[in-house]
């Protein structure tokens, strides 16, 4: 039985950084990625009903929901689709991802900040951690280039002003939540938030970045096709 996963990006909203992912998920498993529009920024409740239109109608899948994604995954898990048999959260939040470094990144993200390119070791200290194959940071900076400064502008803020705390609590389906070990990004209230609403959720600890899927996609991986395997036999 193939295993279907859709996948919800990053603040990029490309897709085009799960691809080290796709290509190390067991070839019983179809994912997909959902890329959001590039030159149009969207609220979270627009891209949620972008999601709808994205995800099977008639077969059973788990969604995977990577950092800006999960707010929107949890909101759409609430609802209690249909076909939808679980829920991955990889280095998430979905209240304060930040904590007190809010309002400060409030008045950076602005449009002309991703006008610039972010120095290689702010990259590393932040998202991709220490010794990134050069390869993987030019393919970050590609695809981040390629969407509007402003959509990435609103998309911060967006991030910065969540809170689906009682989405979470709602969801009736599985729930895994994949945690980057060297996440310099969010803050650790993030996951302590989010296990004490849902104490039954499935913690998988990766040793890595916050961009854990671009940096550990094998690791990664193994712990999602496993938890997929169990709710899709």
């Amino acid at each position: 039985m193939t295993k279907r996963l859709v996948l919800l990006p990053g603040l990029d909203g490309t897709g085009q950084l799960f691809a080290s992912f796709l290509a190390a998920l067991p070839n019983t498993f179809a994912g997909t990625a959902v890329a959001y529009p590039t030159n149009e920024f969207l609220s979270y409740a627009d891209l949620l009903s972008f999601v709808r239109l994205a995800v099977p109608e008639d077969e059973p899948f788990v969604l995977l929901a990577e950092s800006f994604s999960t707010p929107i995954a949890v909101e759409y898990a609430a609802s209690n689709p249909r076909n939808l048999a679980g829920l991955v959260i990889v280095a998430g939040f979905v209240h304060q991802p930040i904590g007190g470094w809010s309002l400060a990144a409030k008045v950076i993200a602005n449009a002309w900040f991703f006008k610039l390119r972010v120095p290689r070791w702010v990259l590393e200290q932040v998202l991709i951690g220490r010794d990134a194959p050069t390869a993987l940071v030019e393919k970050f900076h590609q695809v981040l280039w390629s969407v509007s400064p402003a959509v990435l502008s609103g998309r911060v803020h967006e991030a910065l002003n969540c809170d689906v705390r009682l989405q979470l609590a709602r969801i009736r389906i599985p729930l895994m939540y994949v945690q980057a070990a060297q996440d310099h990004l969010l803050s650790n209230s993030c996951v302590t938030e989010i296990k004490r609403i849902r104490p039954d959720i499935s913690l998988a600890l990766v040793d890595g970045p916050h961009l854990l899927l671009q940096r550990e996609p094998q690791n990664v991986a193994d712990v999602v096709s496993a938890f997929v395997r169990g709710l899709l036999s």
